[in-house]
């Protein structure tokens, strides 16, 4: 979700939803520690949380000085990333390719359980796409070593990965396999285990929560964020009232004043907030002229 889920995205979804866990896009670690710290973490504190931070890399000392700086910054957990099939990403020796080497993946978490109060959390796939079958003993293995280095939450993209695919190839080409990550649930009891991969409504959201223990959903919300306006009361028990659609640009208008530099970023994160609505034509024109006076305009003509 790399320069989808930034500050200003999730600051205005927690505007349709209060209560679930937001995770940062990816940080790579050796720039968190050796770049811009500040632009890297800094988030609308505490507008955003609950938030975790997730981080890629694959050397434990630097993972566990990552998780050090995640605690100073008040994030409420630290996530590693296992699980991204990019090339870019292979090149800095994380993410999917990382479970070639579990064993590397259960140190860096050892290391950084050793130096934050945090919540250490690892998000992976079921298995490379070559090792034959389902690639259900491979995901039970790398579980295995996460849980007996400390990570008591385990986050699984139900499909296997190959590496010389683009992330959208890999959506594309590989199959889902939910029953896999089902059956990870059962063998680990103890081990809350998260499912992730086209998961397209609460319908199916709670279809899943039959047999795991929570859903990560990315890009729908993301193309549709109003979805999530009934996930507090459904899924939390939260009764709070949800604010119209209107009532959520109202609200929003005063963080599009205080960043009015980063406006051409901010507007593309909003476009999907009229999906499916009869003016949705409108609302698209209305951001795209990345004008704010006609967006108030569109904003005092809809309807209370």
């Amino acid at each position: 979700m790399l320069d989808w889920t930034d500050r200003h995205f999730r600051t205005f979804l927690r505007l349709i939803c209060r209560c679930p866990m937001f995770y940062t896009e990816m940080v790579a670690c050796p720039a968190l520690i050796l770049g811009n710290r500040h632009q890297l973490l800094a988030y609308n504190n505490p507008t955003e949380n609950p938030l975790i931070l997730q981080v890629g890399g694959s050397e434990p000392a630097l993972m566990a000085e990552c998780a050090q700086i995640a605690e100073e910054y008040g994030y409420q957990g630290i996530n590693i990333n296992a699980g991204c099939p990019s090339s870019r990403v292979q090149a800095g020796r994380f993410g999917a390719i990382l479970m070639k080497t579990p064993e590397v993946v259960a140190d860096c978490v050892a290391a950084m359980r050793a130096k934050t109060r945090l919540p250490v959390t690892v998000k992976t796939r079921i298995s490379m796409s070559d090792v034959g079958g389902d690639g259900f003993e491979h995901l039970f293995h790398f579980a295995d070593l996460m849980a007996r280095a400390g990570c008591r939450h385990l986050i699984v993209h139900a499909r296997q990965a190959k590496l010389n695919l683009s992330p959208k190839d890999n959506r594309q080409r590989l199959p889902l396999n939910y029953d896999v990550v089902y059956r990870l649930k059962k063998s680990f009891p103890d081990l809350f285990i998260t499912i992730n991969g086209n998961v397209l409504s609460l319908d199916a959201a709670e279809s899943h929560l039959q047999h795991v223990d929570g859903v990560m959903i990315g890009r729908w919300a993301y193309g549709n964020p109003y979805a999530l306006s009934d996930v507090d009361r459904r899924f939390f028990g939260d009764t709070h009232p949800v604010l119209s659609r209107r009532e959520v640009l109202e609200a929003y208008l005063p963080y599009l004043e205080q960043n009015q530099a980063y406006l051409s970023v901010i507007t593309t994160h909003l476009l999907g907030l009229f999906h499916g609505q009869p003016n949705a034509k409108a609302y698209r024109q209305a951001l795209t002229s990345r004008d704010l006076p006609t967006i108030k305009a569109f904003i005092a003509d809809l309807p209370e």
